[in-house]
């Protein structure tokens, strides 16, 4: 972190300038798929899938303490801590680590290898798609070595993301029901859950995922409404409001501030920390967006993927972030005081009234996001383990799905949420060059794919000219 951190920085920014030139130059247009495929879900559906996969319990852990903890700890020092401009800064940073940055990631993965599977017919591997950089080569030791590196990386981003929903999910059986939450709870609920999603991973793509994701966002939607309209409406639309129009004046400063000058602990706390687990998340989330991609134009698929799962993320933390520091500024109650940051959702939640059904409907979708978002992650890691099949064994997805469910175990047992980070961390750094090297080359095969286009175009005017002028000889 203290070495590779300004590696994270320059590249994250960069893989969101190259997906938005890609979406607004004349590539856009290209189809993931023949030019005659269209969408195989419907885009709603689509949209819930990709949330669910892609941060859905994240958010649940982070919605509050996230915010919260930049509120009681500004970035940098830029505020005094407890304040209105410390609240300002709290969302600012929420959004920042959760919006464009983060799903600019995932898009360059599920972008290059929806193309490298659907339009050039390629296996859903990860090497595969550097065969205009490598050629032949990716069918050796160094094709092995990039598919061992995204198999690495998506088993330990999805651990981390089961080992956050474990810790959470005890805290709210503890919230409600009083339950000590011990390391026995812990890893019952990693015992169950796993039963749960490889269940789910087994039933497929247009079943259970699908099911799930679209429950997901429905619960969601109905948790969100009520705190919005239960909490202080008119403050959470107006924090809302001033926070989108923080992060937007604020943009590039915030991509591009180092720990040179500033605070380097919160620094590799928080944004490289974010950076790193997003790029070791990048090859599950990407494989699996390119999964339910097949047939959108890159123009579509770029807009879908970056900016709707923002926009959600924003309302989140405006609505769920922003009651909290509301409770906090009015003196109502003092979240910050929880010392455990799987409780302070729960705690929130408890000031406000039906606080008991509030909370286990919370349980329920950390549940549910879980259980969607790690059967996703089984599935990719089956195609990535049977030869890229966009349907891989039963046998191969229970077998990873049970491995997942363990390694998140053993994460927690060797350090709880500090050796969750530090497996996501060492994963990420041979990745972060992998992503580079797959954007070099998704812009030589798109390049040759607008060739193969112009002169398809210059062939068939050819044949027309010629056509013609058969026609005007016959009748002269």
């Amino acid at each position: 972190m203290t070495s590779f951190g300004w590696v994270y920085i320059i590249s994250t920014f960069g893989f969101l300038i190259f997906v938005l030139y890609l979406a607004c130059s004349r590539y856009g247009g290209i189809r993931l798929g023949k030019d005659s495929d269209r969408p195989e879900f419907r885009t709603v559906s689509w949209l819930a899938m990709m949330f669910s996969a892609g941060m859905g319990i994240g958010l649940m852990f982070f919605g509050v303490y996230e915010p919260l903890a930049h509120f009681e700890n500004p970035p940098f020092g830029l505020a005094q801590p407890g304040t209105e401009h410390a609240a300002q800064l709290a969302i600012q940073y929420s959004y920042f680590h959760w919006g464009l940055h983060a799903w600019g990631i995932f898009a360059v993965v599920g972008l290059s290898l929806a193309y490298s599977v659907f339009r050039k017919g390629r296996s859903g591997l990860i090497s595969p798609m550097f065969y205009p950089l490598l050629g032949s080569r990716v069918e050796g030791p160094i094709g092995t070595a990039i598919d061992c590196l995204a198999v690495f990386a998506t088993l330990f981003g999805s651990a981390t993301s089961l080992g956050l929903g474990t810790l959470q999910i005890s805290g709210g059986l503890t919230s409600v029901f009083g339950m000590p939450n011990a390391l026995t709870l812990q890893l019952a609920v990693i015992a169950v859950m796993t039963f749960c999603f490889t269940l789910s991973a087994v039933s497929g793509v247009h079943r259970g995922i699908q099911w799930l994701s679209n429950i997901n966002m429905v619960l969601a939607t109905l948790l969100l409404l009520f705190l919005l309209f239960c909490g202080p409406t008119v403050f959470l639309l107006n924090f809302f409001t001033n926070s989108i129009g923080n992060y937007i004046g604020q943009f590039f400063q915030m991509s591009f501030r180092s720990a040179v000058f500033g605070d380097a602990v919160w620094m590799q706390n928080w944004t490289i920390f974010y950076w790193a687990w997003w790029i070791s998340w990048a090859p599950f989330v990407g494989t699996f967006i390119a999964r339910i991609s097949r047939g959108r134009t890159i123009r579509e698929f770029v807009c879908g993927v970056l900016f709707v799962p923002s926009l959600v993320s924003f309302l989140w933390f405006s609505v769920f972030g922003g009651a909290a520091i509301d409770l906090e500024l009015s003196g109502i109650a003092d979240i910050s005081a929880v010392t455990s940051q799987s409780a302070v959702l729960f705690d929130t939640l408890n000031a406000y009234p039906l606080s008991t059904i509030t909370s286990l409907l919370a349980v329920a979708l950390i549940a549910l996001f879980f259980i969607s978002g790690a059967d996703c992650g089984s599935v990719v890691l089956g195609m990535l383990s049977s030869g890229g099949t966009l349907s891989p064994p039963t046998k191969v997805v229970v077998l990873w799905g049970t491995l997942t469910g363990l390694c998140a175990a053993v994460l927690l047992l060797a350090g709880g949420l500090n050796a969750l980070q530090t497996a996501t961390i060492l994963v990420a750094v041979p990745f972060a060059f992998v992503m580079m090297g797959l954007c070099y080359a998704l812009i030589m095969d798109l390049r040759s794919d607008r060739r193969a286009s112009l002169q398809a175009v210059a062939i068939s005017d050819s044949h027309v000219g010629a056509a013609g002028d058969r026609r005007a000889s016959s009748r002269s």
